[in-house]
């Protein structure tokens, strides 16, 4: 293991690995992307490539596919399976996942039509997405958003909604008289809230001729928060109301959390097919823009690059290269003066070939043809940096 990432470095496949980052959308893609390897199986590597080229053609077919970043939804199962109540927030961003799912399949299932046979591959993935609008229906229409409840989540709610309301107007009402019939003992005509009580500001020298109890005191201590005693019943009975509807709210939740009890599973299984869709198209849009193609695979053990380019050099000033291995001979023997591209030459068909095996497109003519090896070597022995025009002579 320790010597294959040995030659990956050598061959600079976490700078590729590094340069698809950007063309990711989601954070399961990337994580996918991270621990992405090269496959050395014939089948595997066949899948990969026509997975990447099926991408390409939807998506130069039918646009962009419809990805968005999505949230680590992955602790949550742990709180559901403990019949522990979810945020609103976590059903929000689990109703999120379902959603790109379902938008998922629709942007497949509204695009392939007569194009099905063009689209095997894709076809077992977009098809394994689970969809269930019914719960993000659910969630959505109960959930404004992460702070709040919506009034008709619950006939129940709605309805200590309406009677909160009503007794927060006649309490509204009540202190509005006050402050204008007393206007000379207040610091301001406001009405405002301390300690979840509705009170009045007070100027501190006139405190004895407001009959009530003092919530708060500015800092200057020249203001008290009175609640007077007129409106001490409607407070008590406004803040009976709250804390039933804290409890209708706590049962919403739960009944919402316990719904996706049972499709932990799927959720699970979404959320690795949104990473392994992204990172799929992730290839297919690097090859779009860096000219890239699938090449042919042989089951001989033959290469034959043509105008094949190193991803890393600028593709206005790369020299491309023809390599061909296997045909005529199996051993090839570079020479050449110091900083004549010798060691381009190798990493070129190096990383090519391992880019080819994780399903990447390749830059290089679309006659090209390589062969999956059970192993790819490189003992480049130095520092050279592809990107810094640097030989291995002028870097030693």
């Amino acid at each position: 293991m320790e010597d294959d990432n040995k030659n990956l470095i050598s061959l600079e496949y976490n700078k590729i690995v590094n340069l698809l980052e950007k063309y990711c959308k989601t954070y399961i893609g990337r994580k996918k992307l991270f621990n992405m390897k090269p496959s050395f199986s014939f089948e595997e590597v066949q899948k990969l490539l026509n997975l990447t080229t099926e991408a390409i053609n939807m998506r130069i077919a039918f646009g962009n596919i419809p990805l968005s970043e999505i949230a680590e939804i992955e602790p949550y199962f742990k709180i559901i399976k403990s019949e522990i109540n979810l945020s609103c927030k976590a059903l929000l961003e689990i109703a999120q996942v379902l959603k790109l799912s379902s938008e998922l399949k629709k942007y497949f299932n509204s695009n392939i039509s007569n194009n099905s046979n063009s689209f095997i591959l894709l076809e077992d993935i977009f098809s394994s997405l689970y969809v269930n609008d019914y719960i993000v229906m659910e969630i959505t229409n109960k959930i404004i958003d992460e702070n709040t409840i919506a009034d008709n989540a619950s006939p129940t709610l709605l309805n200590l909604r309406k009677k909160r309301r009503i007794l927060e107007q006649r309490l509204k009402d009540k202190l509005q008289d006050l402050v204008h019939s007393k206007s000379k003992f207040m610091m301001d005509s406001i009405i405002t809230i301390r300690d979840g009580r509705y009170v009045v500001p007070v100027k501190e020298e006139y405190r004895s001729q407001i009959k009530g109890f003092v919530h708060d005191t500015s800092s200057s201590g020249s203001t008290l928060y009175i609640e007077p005693t007129s409106v001490f019943e409607l407070n008590n009975q406004i803040n009976h109301i709250k804390m039933e509807e804290e409890l209708e709210i706590e049962r919403i939740l739960q009944i919402l959390s316990s719904s996706l009890y049972p499709y932990i599973k799927e959720l699970n299984q979404n959320l690795s097919i949104i990473g392994e869709l992204d990172l799929i198209f992730a290839k297919a849009h690097y090859g779009i823009e860096n000219d890239g193609i699938e090449p042919n695979l042989t089951q001989e053990k033959q290469i034959s690059l043509y105008r094949a380019k190193h991803p890393f050099i600028d593709k206005n000033k790369v020299v491309p290269v023809d390599i061909s291995l296997g045909k005529d001979y199996t051993c090839l023997l570079i020479t050449g003066p110091n900083t004549g591209g010798k060691t381009v030459a190798l990493k070129t068909l190096g990383l090519l070939l391992l880019m080819a095996y994780s399903g990447i497109p390749v830059p290089c003519h679309e006659k090209s043809s390589i062969c999956v090896f059970s192993h790819i070597f490189a003992d480049i022995g130095d520092d050279q940096s592809i990107q810094e025009s640097l030989s291995t002579f002028s870097a030693h």
